[in-house]
């Protein structure tokens, strides 16, 4: 699973060759999420509301490099690393 970005407990991974739409995974403890990139918004799983909340506001500041990275991994290349929220 290639993580590109982790923050409070939280690890965000975008992996190789996923179904679309554009998403990315976000794991924390026991609790898996996946974010729609364009909508920002849970296309499948749970979390804690609280981590929800950080996830979609690092993701708010992300999103171009979010599709970026999503955009390489469709194609196979090294994955880009993005900031953790602060």
């Amino acid at each position: 699973m290639p993580e590109i970005s982790r923050f409070y407990g939280i690890s965000i991974y975008i992996y190789y060759n996923d179904h679309n739409p554009p998403h990315f995974h976000a794991i924390y403890g026991e609790y898996e999420v996946l974010i729609e990139i364009k909508k920002l918004s849970v296309l499948a799983g749970n979390f804690p509301a609280r981590a929800l909340g950080l996830v979609i506001e690092w993701a708010s500041i992300h999103q171009e490099e979010l599709k970026k990275i999503w955009n390489q991994a469709r194609n196979f290349q090294k994955l880009d690393k993005i900031e953790p929220l602060k």
